[in-house]
């Protein structure tokens, strides 16, 4: 009767977990169907190789080794610990204790020792982690956008990581113990190495003492990792599931290669007097550049999702080094806070455009925007390949071209490459009057 009410509950559990993971997928899928179309459907075979390099084999991180080292010990061990995750769910749902113990024989030690052996590098790796977080305070975990919240999230992650996996262990150490109590239904795992270190502070225990401790380190892992499943869709630990198509989407051509506007190529071909491109030149364009999320490129608004705010692309921003307003982070913690904001309007009916708030001024200012060099660094930093220059330059457009109020040096230089084809103050025809004063100071010293 007792194991009925058992797979009842976990039933009730796991149901419960997947009604408000499925419910907030669907919130960030409507989320980011609010940005304008992107076609990427492209080189379908250069978008597997770079989701598989970057995203599942973590290419980038390594540019900075130690912290590769350890973000790859937890990435691992969120992989393959899974595995074992499986066998807890099926036997929550089928009421049996180690379900593919029977199946596998003495063939089961071997991957519950992995288990536990990428158990205790985890908690190593986290425990190194929090360390560096809130004891050494590595400069880019404490920059100004990183207010109360991001700093508490990113340790509960951690926290709570170290405390499952502490769980496993605890649970295989007294099942341990138990499978040489007679009465029990302990089966035989065979010897398990890291846990078996801590049987010494249970096996003076009593056999019921024994089965409480193992029952609730069972029920707190994966009632634990179920929670662990919803909460990290409202965390910046999405990138976990996010790094896969944000890589896969990303832009594949150089980075230097800025994109440019459809509409605005389509005037200026039809101005030159040829054919206007592909597409509907009766087309109307609601807005040049971006004044809200909804003006982004829907892959801009998956990329705020994804951004794990490691805070990389900071550190590698000459603007933001030389002290000036500009954090790319910033632009897509904003960016994704706007897009949240906007999101929750249209579930409740609402219209989230028309709030008197917009993405430039009220979240990102303009400021930030104009200290961007469009240097690319952001975008080689990244270890995931979001692109926060992307959405920069579309609000410098909006900026540039539908309120003509960029600063006056640079309405300066506009003006120069209108008329002059160059950003200097002078025509064409004296453009190379500095090589005809070279090959005079050449004649003269030959003279």
């Amino acid at each position: 009767m007792a194991n009925i009410i058992s797979q009842v509950v976990f039933l009730i559990i796991l149901a419960i977990t997947t009604f408000f993971l499925v419910k907030r997928i669907n919130s960030i899928r409507r989320n980011i169907a609010l940005g304008r179309p992107a076609d990427r459907s492209d080189h379908k075979d250069e978008r597997w190789k770079t989701m598989l390099l970057v995203a599942f084999g973590q290419k980038k991180m390594f540019k900075r080794m130690v912290p590769a080292i350890l973000h790859l010990c937890v990435y691992i061990g969120f992989l393959v610990i899974n595995l074992e995750v499986l066998e807890f769910v099926l036997d929550g749902l089928f009421g049996t204790h180690r379900l593919f113990a029977p199946a596998l024989g003495a063939f089961y030690t071997i991957p519950i020792n992995i288990f536990e052996f990428l158990a205790v590098a985890v908690i190593v790796a986290c425990v190194i982690f929090l360390w560096r977080r809130n004891v050494i305070h590595i400069k880019r975990f404490h920059a100004k956008e990183l207010t109360a919240w991001p700093k508490t999230d990113a340790n509960i992650i951690l926290i709570t990581e170290i405390v499952l996996m502490l769980a496993i262990l605890t649970m295989n150490a007294t099942d341990q113990v138990l499978q040489d109590r007679p009465g029990t239904h302990y089966g035989d795992t065979g010897t398990l190495v890291f846990s078996a270190t801590l049987i010494p502070l249970f096996e003076h225990m009593s056999t019921g003492t024994l089965i409480w401790i193992e029952r609730s380190a069972w029920w707190f892992h994966i009632i634990g990792i179920l929670a662990f499943a919803v909460y990290v869709t409202y965390s910046k630990h999405l990138h976990i599931f996010m790094a896969f198509p944000n890589t896969y989407y990303s832009k594949l051509e150089p980075k230097g290669k800025m994109d440019n506007m459809p509409a605005v190529t389509r005037e200026v071909q039809l101005m030159l007097g040829g054919a206007a491109d592909d597409g509907d030149s009766n087309e109307e364009v609601d807005r040049f550049g971006a004044k809200d999320v909804n003006d982004l490129a829907w892959t801009d608004l998956m990329g705020a999702y994804a951004c794990t705010e490691c805070g990389r692309c900071t550190a590698e921003c000459p603007a933001n080094q030389t002290g000036k307003k500009l954090s790319p982070r910033k632009i897509m913690m904003d960016t994704r806070d706007r897009v949240e904001e906007a999101g929750a309007a249209v579930a409740k009916g609402e219209k989230p455009f028309e709030d008197g708030k917009v993405l430039l001024d009220n979240f990102i200012s303009r400021e930030e925007i104009n200290a961007c060099t469009t240097c690319q660094a952001c975008v080689e930093a990244c270890p995931i390949n979001i692109n926060p220059l992307a959405i920069i330059l579309q609000l410098r457009r909006y900026v540039a071209m539908e309120e003509a109020q960029s600063p006056a040096a640079w309405n300066a230089m506009f003006s120069n490459v209108e008329n002059n084809f160059a950003p200097w103050k002078f025509p064409p025809a004296d453009r190379f009057n500095w090589a005809d004063e070279l090959k005079e100071e050449e004649e003269k010293s030959k003279s």
